[in-house]
């Protein structure tokens, strides 16, 4: 007997037990077939993350290499970066960050009910990637003092390393990432979900700490600079974007959705 299964588009991605049950009568027959992953589908029209350009599915999703640009406005660095998001073992790493994350410690049932929103799961893998608020995540961010103990941020040029060595060490954060790396292990980690996702690098960019959407330095009366403000302008700032629907916004925010895994203020 041959038998079809069809998901609905908006289905929670993940692990899934398959069990067939037959009724005889009063009886009833369980016996388990396996068990399968279902991941978002930028192919289907009916999920939110569907991309209709085949040539953007194939960069966005199924291209494991890319650049990464960093440095400063006039000296811009092209990195090579691998993602890996299709090599062994990968996709089991990506489901359990999922389930290790606090949005599932703190209510498993609600957490997996939402997973079929590509919003959420991006909110939930940005948080993870990093582990600096101590939720185990992925790198441990650093920008000061000696990385002479551990790994310089600037010495890695993949995921899948990443990805590994944090499953090795019993999902105790790597150390250490800084912007682009953790842009580079998000992308592998949402393509890996099936969510087209690309790097996105902006030069002299303004970080503003107050919240009045301006960059304030300040000056005593001779002219001498105090450091007073928190605010800042960073050479380079690399983060990633998803491409998926925004039915809680509208119609005119659909597409490619800024998410940034790099540990800063909390957000408000």
């Amino acid at each position: 007997t041959n038998f079809t299964i069809s998901s609905p588009a908006n289905a929670v991605i993940g692990r899934y037990n398959l069990t067939l049950l037959v009724t005889s009568g009063n009886k009833i027959f369980s016996r388990f077939l396996g068990q399968f992953v279902l991941l978002f589908n930028p192919w289907c029209s009916g999920d939110a993350v569907y991309m209709a350009n085949e040539n953007e599915r194939q960069e966005y999703v199924l291209n494991e290499n890319g650049i990464i640009f960093v440095g400063n406005a006039k000296y811009i660095e092209a990195r090579g970066w691998y993602y890996g998001q299709f090599q062994d073992h990968l996709l089991n790493i990506c489901l359990t960050m999922l389930d290790l994350s606090l949005y599932y410690r703190q209510d498993a049932a609600i957490d997996v009910s939402r997973r079929g929103d590509p919003k959420y799961v991006g909110r939930v893998i940005s948080s993870m990637i990093n582990g600096n608020d101590n939720d185990n995540g992925v790198l441990l961010g650093k920008w000061q003092g000696s990385f002479h103990s551990h790994e310089n941020p600037s010495r890695w040029d993949g995921s899948v390393v990443i990805l590994q060595k944090w499953r090795q060490d019993n999902y105790k954060p790597v150390q250490y990432g800084q912007c682009w790396v953790f842009a580079g292990v998000m992308c592998t980690v949402l393509r890996c979900l099936g969510i087209p996702t690309r790097l996105v690098s902006n030069f002299n960019s303004a970080h503003d700490v107050d919240r009045n959407l301006s960059i304030d330095k300040y000056y005593d009366s001779s002219g001498k600079s105090l450091n007073i403000g928190k605010d800042s302008t960073w050479d380079y700032h690399v983060w990633n974007e998803s491409w998926f629907i925004r039915p809680d916004l509208g119609t005119p925010y659909n597409g490619w959705q800024v998410l940034d895994a790099t540990p800063q203020e909390q957000s408000k």
